[in-house]
């Protein structure tokens, strides 16, 4: 005779529902006023020059200028670490972060990753735009997983009054919650990786572990000109704009934004050309000029050493929780 699971069922009044969803939204809203609020705070008071620049307006950012790396010229411990040995090191702790099984484990990581970000010296503005970024998938994982999740043995469920077809499965709700921890980790501690070198010496130190130079220079030139064509399409979407043109769900707007596609498309082949022109023109032959010269001292070997044992510690208490 086969066996039905057996699981606990709770009943909870509908209020506890929707207080949990109004502490949600609020949540939600409070991380948006805090990230609009650094964000005011960086345009009003910043004037770093490799932050950003102006032509002709004081508030227009010039976005020809990369921003991943614009906090490269500060000094840490991450700054002043070999590229070569950060970027192997850390790779193998955020693999052994995304190995985690334990929502306790998950939490010591994000707490690291948090810590981190800090030793970095990078402003909280920048993990905080990378988190809200993946913060629209990540709360639907929340919401959906503990309702979908299939009930087994031994499983928690919470049914609300008058909607009783809908239940809470808390092992779902434990299963979303670790993935959400994992990768919050794991994107806090992009900032020290790559924000913490200039991109480019990043990218040589990528060409010397023995990434193919193909997908070096690749990376580098989609990283440099993927400001310039979001510039391009900025510049033509406010000559549209001035011209009269209103976004409308009729025909017309799709015609008008087809040509606008097909005009930035056009616009890219040509900067491309002119740029591939300008590169054999100084001498390019199928691969980038490297005068850069990396030694690793022994502190930067503590440093490796330190990362990958505590990635190691991290899945050794995970295993034996």
């Amino acid at each position: 005779m086969e066996m039905k699971p057996s699981v606990e069922i709770i009943q909870l009044p509908l209020s506890f529902l929707l207080l949990g969803l109004s502490a949600l939204v609020v949540t939600w809203l409070l991380c948006f006023r805090l990230l609009k609020a650094f964000s005011a705070s960086k345009s009003s008071g910043s004037s770093s020059p490799t932050s950003q620049s102006y032509t002709g307006s004081e508030t227009e950012k010039d976005w020809t200028l990369p921003s991943m790396d614009s906090h490269a010229h500060r000094d840490s411990l991450f700054h002043r670490w070999d590229p070569r040995i950060k970027l192997l090191s850390l790779f193998v702790y955020i693999f052994c972060v995304a190995s985690i099984t334990q929502v306790p484990t998950a939490c010591i990581a994000l707490l690291s990753a948090i810590g981190s970000v800090a030793a970095a010296h990078i402003p909280f503005r920048h993990p905080l735009r990378r988190l809200a970024a993946m913060g629209g998938f990540l709360g639907m994982l929340l919401l959906i997983m503990p309702l979908t999740a299939p009930a087994k043995q031994g499983d928690t469920l919470v049914v609300f009054q008058h909607l009783s077809f809908m239940t809470f499965n808390f092992r779902g709700f434990l299963l979303a919650l670790l993935i959400c921890l994992k990768a919050s980790a794991i994107a806090l501690m992009m900032e020290p990786l790559l924000g913490t070198s200039p991109f480019s010496i990043t990218i040589h130190a990528l060409a010397r572990l023995g990434v193919p130079q193909q997908v070096c220079q690749m990376i580098l030139l989609t990283h440099r000109y993927i400001f310039v064509f979001f510039h391009e399409m900025k510049r033509m979407n406010a000559g549209m704009k001035a011209r009269g043109f209103r976004n409308k769900t009729n025909i017309e707007t799709v015609r008008t934004l087809g040509n606008f596609v097909g005009m930035l498309m056009v616009h890219s082949f040509e900067r491309t050309q002119r740029v591939y022109e300008a590169m054999t023109a100084r001498g390019y032959n199928g691969t980038l000029p490297d005068y850069i010269s990396f030694q690793a001292l022994q502190q930067d070997w503590i440093k490796g050493a330190f990362w990958i044992i505590l990635g190691v510690v991290l899945v050794g208490m995970d295993r034996l929780w």
